[in-house]
């Protein structure tokens, strides 16, 4: 490109969007390139008319720049043209982003406004209608005020109707607009009344959602507290809290956690950490729980399952809180030697007309006022041998015993046994010859069998009290009672009464309508109505007390029986009641003792060794099983039933009792029957409907008894038909053999000589050589002569042939025997 005096103008690319670039060339002089955009004016150095540049850097030199050898003067004004082509884009480029950024920002503050706008309008569309609202509530109330007012106003005169309508009424104006300004106005002395409305919950605030739920007073507190804290420099460690952890014998994880009051997290860890891996619900013994107690810094308390039942403990009485106590008697003795009569005597009132039999199956428990005013309880106890455990009982919680012996039928088994009872009871004895009206009656002959067992009455010059009496006349029963109460005074019994009840279950039931019922004896303290007890594995709560005259009470004191209501399930007879403090105490000792019962239970039934694997697997092989299911009206009777089945049987059957329990027969029951294959015994209870039905379609058997002694007796000839008929061998002859031939067809027969007793074809036979037995069969043949002959008679000859044995010689013994099988029976 040539030098020009004059101006040139060029026209660049992207000259529309750039503008318009003037350049001016001089002689050797240099002048600025203007470039012209719509928005801004840049100027842009330029060469010099010589056109020279730097080679590398791209700068723009003055005239005396020198060009770069080999690069032509266009090369070098095309170089220059590139370079301010890529300036401009810049430039332009830079311009364009900065318009962009703008136009963004002026979107932005118009969105904000936008939203700012409508925020306002918002607040204000809520502020009149909460405002609307407040005027309707304002003239509601006006409202109400203006109508009791008009209420409590003196009736109108008659002309002031007339002044009324008279009157001009006045126009309520409407009401307008407030101007924007006063709005404000409003609106900030709302804001500024310092919440006087804040309290009242308006149309608006339930609508809208406003006052949610609202943080604690505790919250607050630790927010306080944390940012105290934060203030000071930093949150204090908290100091260490040592507790005693009381460790069973074992535990779970997260129970363990719980007593330390420590995260679980932390005790798996450091469980972990010893090596054993165990979740939140296993539990670990107390050896390795004591490690992590100690760990942890807390002391630990070593405490075993037994421990539940300290809060039942035997307190000591102070002796100035002991107060007298009735005497508790108990009658014992045989059956039928008239003990429950006695009493009836005693009590004026007929027992035995309810017993089935005329025998008492029950313990009875009786309180007696005598007209002397002495308070006396009695315990009636049956005297069947199957009672013995229930006899027991009623030795074991009583003060004296009244050993009753009929003066017609002298000491029996039942007498004994009472006689034993009371003296490992410890407890003095009262000897009552009863049926002395009876013609046959001798006491004396009562007196000299008692001395056979250590029982030395007074008129024997014993110290043993007797007196005798009869039931019928009532002869005697004056000097008994004093008998009594003369032992009750030497005794001095004394209780606290004014302390928590304890007691001994005599009898217990499952009634219908009253659920489960037990007959207890209050032995000290006193039972009132609402206390929380637990009897063995039982527990509840006093629901209703019943003494025995069937009148509801509100406590009972020592030495008065009752029955109790409001078990949750029924008792065992002989179980001792005790009143806790919680019903979680009574619960926890009841399942306490459930599960040692079970696993008692477990352990007896179980063989621990392979020797007593061996001989429990060969005793179930040689002993065949009676199953039978047992239900009873009361406890007391089922246990007597079971132990009596206990007794039943020997080496070849026994007698198992597949489940006992107290109540009617219930499908349940036909159930485990039918699966067991055994039959159903109910005592003084019956079976449902829906039982009965089940039985009916299942085949099983269901036996209704109301006397102990028909069920045993019953029991004992089923299992008796158990035992396998035994089979008795009858010697009825010997021969002699003479001879032995081959008979065609037959094989060897024997000829034979009967020296004793007699041959017959049926029997067994043996053949003796040498006095050993080589062969037992039967005869094949017994001919005489050519004959064949049923039996052959001694000191006769005949032919004999074996069944299946041809090994005879002469001079062998055959000994000709025959079986019987004899039923035999259980005694």
């Amino acid at each position: 490109m040539s030098d020009n005096d004059g101006k040139k103008t060029l026209g660049l690319r992207g000259g529309a969007r750039s503008g318009n670039v003037k350049q001016s060339f001089s002689h050797g002089r240099t002048k600025n390139v203007v470039v012209e955009t719509k928005r801004k004016r840049v100027v842009v150095p330029k060469p010099g008319a010589g056109g020279a540049a730097g080679a590398t850097g791209g700068s723009v030199g003055g005239s005396g720049t020198k060009r770069p050898a080999g690069i032509s003067d266009a090369e070098m004004e095309r170089r220059l043209k590139a370079l301010q082509a890529a300036k401009l884009r810049e430039v332009s480029e830079k311009a364009e982003r900065e318009a962009a950024e703008k136009a963004r920002a002026e979107e932005r503050d118009r969105m904000r406004a936008e939203k700012e706008q409508k925020e306002r309008e918002q607040r204000e569309a809520e502020e009149r209608a909460k405002a609307k609202a407040e005027e309707e509530e304002r003239k509601a109330r006006k409202a109400a005020d203006a109508a009791k007012a008009a209420a409590a106003a003196p009736a109108p005169s008659p002309d002031e109707p007339q002044r009324a309508r008279t009157a001009p009424k006045e126009k309520e104006a409407p009401r307008r607009p407030a101007a924007p300004e006063r709005e404000d106005r409003n609106r900030g002395k709302a804001r500024d009344d310092g919440g006087r409305r804040s309290g009242k919950l308006t149309l608006n605030q339930a609508l809208g959602g406003e006052g949610g739920r609202q943080k604690s007073m505790a919250a607050m507190k630790r927010k306080q507290e944390r940012a105290r804290q934060k203030a000071m420099g930093g949150a204090q460690a908290r100091e260490k809290v040592v507790r005693d952890v009381q460790l069973p014998e074992a535990i779970t994880v997260a129970e363990l956690a719980n007593r330390m009051a420590e995260r679980v997290a932390d005790v798996v860890k450091s469980l972990m950490n010893s090596g054993i891996m165990a979740t939140q619900n296993q539990s670990i013994d107390a050896d390795t729980a004591e490690l992590i107690i100690e760990e942890f810094g807390h002391k630990v308390t070593r405490v075993s399952d037994a421990d539940v039942e300290d809060v039942i403990k035997e307190i000591e009485d102070n002796p100035e809180d002991l107060k007298p106590r009735p005497p508790v008697i108990t009658i014992m003795g045989h059956v039928d030697h008239g003990k429950t009569s006695l009493l009836d005597a005693i009590r004026d009132a007929k027992v035995t007309a309810g017993e089935a039999g005329g025998i008492t199956q029950h313990i009875g428990a009786y309180q007696v006022t005598t007209d002397s005013g002495t308070v006396l309880s009695f315990l009636d106890t049956p005297g069947h041998a199957a009672f013995t455990s229930m006899r027991s009982r009623g030795a074991q919680v009583t003060d004296i015993v009244v050993l009753v012996v009929a003066a017609d039928d002298a000491v029996m088994p039942q007498t004994v046994e009472a006689i034993n009872h009371a003296k490992a009871a410890k407890v003095p004895m009262i000897v009552a010859i009863n049926k002395i009206d009876k013609p046959s009656a001798n006491p004396t002959k009562v007196r000299t069998d008692l001395l056979q067992h250590e029982v030395v009455v007074e008129q024997m010059s014993g110290d043993v009290q007797d007196v005798e009496v009869s039931a019928v006349t009532g002869q005697g029963l004056d000097e008994l009672l004093e008998a009594i109460a003369l032992q009750a005074e030497i005794l001095e019994l004394k209780a606290n009464p004014d302390r928590a009840a304890q007691g001994a279950v005599i009898e217990a039931q499952l009634d219908v309508g009253r659920g489960p019922v037990a007959t207890v004896l209050i032995q000290n303290g006193t039972l009132h109505q609402g206390d929380i007890f637990v009897v063995g594995e039982q527990y509840g709560k006093v629901r209703a007390l019943i003494n025995d005259k069937g009148e509801r009470v509100q406590e009972a004191g020592p030495s008065v029986p009752v029955e109790v209501l409001g078990l949750n399930g029924t008792p065992e007879a002989g179980d001792v009641l005790n009143v806790t403090e919680t019903e979680a105490q009574a619960r926890e000792i009841a399942e306490y003792r459930a599960n040692v019962a079970k696993e008692k239970r477990a352990a007896a039934g179980a063989a621990t060794t392979l020797e007593q694997l061996m001989q429990k697997a060969k005793e179930d092989e040689n002993v065949s099983e009676l199953p039978i299911l047992v239900k009873a009206d009361v406890q007391g009777s089922a246990e007597a039933i079971v132990q009596a089945m206990e007794k039943i049987g020997n080496d070849e059957v026994r007698v198992r009792v597949l489940h006992s329990g107290v109540g009617a027969i219930t499908e349940t029951d036909i159930g485990l029957a039918e699966a067991s294959g055994a039959p159903v015994f109910g005592f003084n209870v019956r079976a449902n409907a829906s039982a009965r039905n089940t039985a009916n379609q299942k085949g099983v058997e269901i036996r209704y008894y109301s006397v102990i002694y028909d069920l045993v007796d019953d029991v004992k000839a089923a299992a008796s038909g158990l035992l396998s008929a035994e089979i008795r061998e009858n010697f009825i002859g010997y021969a002699n053999i003479k001879e032995v031939f081959k008979v065609t067809g037959v094989g060897k027969v024997a000829g034979c000589l009967v020296t004793e007793g007699i041959a017959r074809r049926s029997a067994g036979v043996r053949l003796l050589r040498d006095n050993v037995v080589i062969h037992e069969g039967t005869l094949k043949t017994l001919k005489r002569f050519k004959d064949e002959v049923a039996e052959v008679q001694s000191g006769q000859e005949c032919g004999m042939a074996f069944e299946n044995y041809d090994d005879i010689r002469p001079g062998d013994v055959i000994e000709i025997f025959e079986r019987e099988e004899i039923e035999r029976s259980l005694d």
